[in-house]
């Protein structure tokens, strides 16, 4: 009868059976052979073949009671590397950060703690710059004890390290795995190693840079396959309400014929609202997410944005924005963050004393509503009710938010203005009324302290993100989330809406930026390549690229039609906290806590990767250098917490005196 046992487990047995041999268990040997079907059995009279074949089937479980050999392994594999082909070597070398932490959290793990902490010192020193922090936070670990609730041994024994590979590379590592079959190293690449391999050419240092960074490696290209639609859907038809109040009133009194020409006239008049705006293929279906409808006061605010925004002036190299600096004076260490409205009349700014205060940017103050008495005798069917509920006797040029338990970290206005979200240390969200200027809503669903807060561009929906790991999507008419993101592998710091509101942007500790559809809840983008947390995120104005910044002093701009990354901006020196578009999309303008603020030819970068025939298989090059940077302004001692360009492209931005 012939054997049923597969070949692979044929040799197991057959080891073991020698093994029997060896120690003379003759009766075990036999009911082995009776119940695995093993008939024939050659007798092996090579002692030293036999020892052979029983030590390799071994060596999996001596791996982890034997120390010596990790290094061993380590050495081997490093020397395979360094003796491979110029352009198999880079791809290949990316296997020796994640064996590394393995080898060290599996010794550590066995109680071999003096044999780790050789070998990581011995060969951490020799990994790529951008692990160093995590090797030195991954050091403190000495026993198994440590492991425990420690946020990077958890996300790495429990998660797969991506490495994206070339066929012709990863043939060739698999080749010299199973010809060392060093157990020690297969188990780790088995276990704890994702290979996304591509078709083509292998990459060069500088490509496997651009992208390498991640906690958990880089992104699989089917992480980056799903549909986006990062167009701009058309906007209403302001048309009926576009007419000035003046040519109504005029109208009124006169024949038919008179008013057509009034209505001629004013077509010719305002070709602002007679131009057809053409829908873009790539926006989402109107219905896709459920909006509250526009009230004609949110109607014609919006009109009034389009008549200013007809206004501004489109900028570029030779017609760079002006400047307004508003420096907060005495306050280097209580403030943590500003704001400024869209309509650039109100400047928030959040305090580490858990204060927020708001200053109006706009000769007239900051009302108040009427008194009790006062609103009774107001009629409530008014179109104007909201005007006539503010009191225009009277009013401030600051006011004062208190309602928090710790630091404010950030804060958001409202399309609309008349209210403002704060997020805070002590693990809620507040939603204020700027009319009566008091906290309307305590959102409480975080269960650590939330580090941003941002409205959706059409209002209603909010979105927050947390040291939790999470963030959340969030109606101001709704006590609890809608969604809740998880994916990332730290803390979420930094959060933005896309401009068409389908989609939220954010940037984590674990060096990722995702992109996530709030209809589904899923990641739909997962882009890597920061080195260092990310803590700034910033859509272009026709949303088909997306910026991000952090501790890395480097910006990022990434195509979200492929999730590639398409510019690596370097020129600040410390951590940047703040990006803005320009209204016409022309400029980016970035700020770091280096006390510069700089300018970026967005425009000149667009057109360049437009001429560029894409490859889907892997990342483009990257775009680098000062070729894009337009001009650098240096304050004397303030750094930046705050940039906004207003209707008219003039350029706001908040810092803060650091006398020391």
């Amino acid at each position: 009868m012939a054997s049923s046992a597969p070949v692979a487990d044929k040799s197991t047995l057959l080891a073991v059976v020698q093994l029997l041999r060896k120690y003379n268990l003759k009766g075990t040997e036999e009911l082995l052979k009776k119940e695995a079907n093993l008939t024939d059995v050659p007798l092996t009279t090579d002692p030293a073949q036999a020892e052979s074949d029983v030590s390799s089937v071994l060596s999996a479980y001596k791996s982890e009671g034997d120390p010596e050999v990790y290094e061993e392994a380590y050495t081997e594999l490093k020397k395979f590397v360094e003796g491979s082909l110029d352009i198999y070597k880079h791809e290949l070398g990316m296997i020796l950060y994640p064996v590394l932490v393995h080898m060290y959290l599996e010794l550590v793990y066995n109680g071999h703690t003096e044999k780790a902490v050789t070998l990581m010192k011995k060969f951490g020193p020799e990994q790529d710059c951008y692990y160093q922090d995590d090797l030195k936070r991954l050091s403190q670990v000495t026993k198994k004890d440590h492991m425990n609730g420690n946020e990077l041994t958890d996300t790495f024994k429990s998660n797969q390290f991506i490495i994206r590979m070339s066929r012709d590379t990863l043939s060739l590592l698999k080749r010299h795995l199973q010809e060392k079959r060093a157990a020690v190293l297969l188990n780790i690449v088995q276990e704890h190693l994702y290979f996304d391999m591509y078709e083509g050419v292998a990459r060069n240092k500088q490509q496997i840079d651009a992208t390498a960074g991640a906690v958990t490696g880089e992104a699989t290209r089917q992480d980056n396959k799903a549909k986006v639609y990062y167009g701009i859907p058309k906007g209403p038809d302001f048309q009926s309400l576009a007419a000035p109040v003046e040519d109504e009133e005029e109208a009124e009194g006169d024949s038919p014929d008179k008013k057509a020409m009034i209505k001629k006239k004013k077509a010719k008049r305002d070709p602002l609202f007679s131009k057809k705006t053409k829908s873009d293929p790539n926006a989402p279906p109107p219905e896709r997410i459920p909006v509250p409808e526009l009230k004609d006061n949110d109607k014609m605010e919006k009109i009034k944005a389009l008549r200013e925004s007809s206004k501004r002036v489109n900028l570029g190299p030779e017609t760079l924005p002006s400047i307004c600096f508003y420096t907060l004076l005495n306050s280097s260490h209580t403030v943590t963050c500003a704001e400024v409205t869209e309509d650039s009349s109100m400047l928030a700014v959040g305090f580490s004393e858990s204060m927020v205060k708001i200053w109006s940017l706009l000769p007239q103050r900051l009302r108040c509503m009427k008194s009790a008495e006062e609103l009774q005798d107001i009629d409530r069917e008014a179109d104007d009710v909201l005007v006539r509920m503010m009191d225009g006797t009277r009013g401030d040029t600051c006011k004062s938010l208190y309602g928090h338990a710790g630091p404010v970290y950030h804060m958001s206005f409202s399309p609309d203005r008349t209210l403002l979200l704060t997020c805070s240390e002590d693990s809620t969200v507040r939603l204020w009324s700027l009319q009566v200027w008091t906290c309307l809503v305590v959102y409480k669903g975080h269960m650590f302290p939330v580090w941003d807060v941002k409205f959706s561009p059409q209002g209603y929906y909010f979105a927050t993100s947390s040291h939790d790991k999470t963030a959340r999507l969030w109606a101001t008419d709704h006590y609890q989330p809608l969604r809740i993101f998880a994916g990332h592998f730290s803390d979420v710091d930094c959060i933005q809406f896309h401009p068409n509101s389908n989609y939220v942007a954010t940037g984590s500790s674990d060096r990722t930026v995702c992109l996530w559809d709030v209809v589904s809840g899923n990641h739909v983008r997962v882009m890597t390549g920061h080195k260092s947390p990310i803590y700034e995120l910033a859509f272009s104005n026709d949303g088909r690229f997306l910026a991000s910044a952090g501790a890395d002093s480097r910006i990022l701009v990434w195509d979200l039609a492929h999730g590639h990354l398409v510019a690596e901006l370097c020129s600040h020196t410390q951590s940047i906290h703040a990006l803005s578009f320009s209204r016409c999309g022309n400029i980016l303008a970035s700020a770091a806590l280096d006390c510069t603020l700089k300018l970026w030819d967005f425009n000149k970068l667009i057109e360049e990767t437009n001429n560029e025939d894409v490859n889907v298989s892997h990342n483009p090059d990257v775009r680098t250098g000062d070729g894009y940077l337009l001009r650098s302004f240096a304050t004397k001692s303030s750094p930046i917490l705050n940039l906004h360009f207003t209707r008219r492209n003039l350029l706001m931005a908040v810092g803060m005196y650091d006398f020391a």
